[in-house]
């Protein structure tokens, strides 16, 4: 079996796929679902500096990094533009068990944007130099930074970035395919990955409308990253990190069975029950369970009927109700052919 794993800093991943961060999504029991199907490395949804400074491990920024010893290892990505701030919650996110911190400097939105965080950032390299040497200084685990290729053409461009992460003691370097004001629009474009790959001297992860796991393939082979980040494609299909690796490994992709689909939606759903409670998780499950349906059979009526429901039980007897009814409709067909 060929030997897949890449080193970050002193952290050794198991594989070269790792789960990307997707603010208001990739809670503790999401990112535990993608570990169990093969992400070497799982990331918390970005967390503010700023907030985690305030108060302690009650906060609602706190408990975003949340974590269990099944993760390990795991990253806390970090974001705002206090380079204080930035260095005193890289010392509290190790405290809470990160293995790796991760400065986001690719964010595109509004809302980021608007206070000098993420893409912004851009904008401002000697800022940017302050706030990745400030980190590092306090970091005892490897330190990386997910970006863009720059704000726009010609500002905030990558290659005059890859110096000063170079020189400020980043480890590892994630690259998504669209400058920031393209935000999420048109197509990732990889020549930025393999530009990176040229110029800075330690892993560099691509990232950017990796939907399938022959993408990953290809997308290594063109570029020459150490590794692929995925993203939106992960959601209901956990799937994809097993696939990838079954590719990787020269092995045909392992078919997902209906029961193993109604086996992760419902651990998933019981993860956040206990995670968040019961109460809350009813709302979260309407968003959840529709990523495990899309694209079934009558998933629009599951869905519908889902939404309306107020109790967390009754939501996961319908999940079980809904399979149950499908791999009936299955048996059938395979009996009528």
């Amino acid at each position: 079996m060929n030997d897949l794993g890449i080193n970050i800093g002193s952290v050794r991943l198991k594989n070269p796929l790792i789960m990307a961060p997707l603010a208001g999504v990739t809670n503790l029991p999401f990112r535990l679902t993608a570990k169990r199907q093969g992400a070497a490395l799982t990331v918390t949804e970005m967390v503010s500096g700023v907030g985690l400074g305030r108060g302690g491990r009650k906060t609602k920024t706190w408990k975003l990094m949340d974590t269990t010893p099944e993760e390990k290892p795991f990253c806390v990505q970090l974001f705002g533009k206090n380079p204080d701030a930035l260095a005193h919650a890289a010392e509290l996110a190790q405290e809470a068990g990160a293995d790796i911190i991760d400065l986001n400097l690719g964010c595109p939105a509004r809302k980021v944007v608007a206070h000098g965080s993420g893409s912004s950032l851009l904008k401002d390299f000697p800022l940017v130099e302050k706030i990745l040497k400030a980190i590092r200084k306090s970091c005892k685990v490897p330190f990386t930074v997910k970006t863009r290729p720059g704000w726009q053409p010609g500002e905030g461009e990558i290659v005059d970035l890859v110096p000063i992460l170079r020189d400020s003691g980043v480890d590892a370097v994630t690259i998504h395919g669209r400058y920031a004001k393209e935000y999420f629009s048109g197509t990732a474009n990889w020549d930025h990955v393999a530009r990176v790959v040229e110029l800075f001297p330690g892993p560099v992860i691509g990232n950017g409308d990796i939907t399938h796991p022959a993408h990953v393939l290809t997308r290594m082979k063109e570029t020459g990253c150490a590794g692929v980040m995925i993203g939106r494609a992960t959601l209901g299909n956990p799937w994809i990190f097993r696939q990838t690796l079954d590719l990787l490994q020269g092995r045909p992709m392992t078919p997902v069975s209906l029961s193993e689909r109604l086996a992760a939606a419902e651990q998933h759903a019981r993860m956040l029950g206990r995670h968040v409670g019961e109460g809350k998780a009813v709302f979260m499950l309407r968003s959840v369970l529709m990523w495990y349906t899309k694209g079934l059979p009558d998933s629009a009526a599951f869905r519908q009927s889902i939404n309306r429901e107020p109790d967390f039980e009754t939501q996961v007897a319908k999940l079980k109700d809904y399979f149950a009814g499908l791999e009936e409709m299955e048996a059938r067909e395979a009996a009528a052919v």
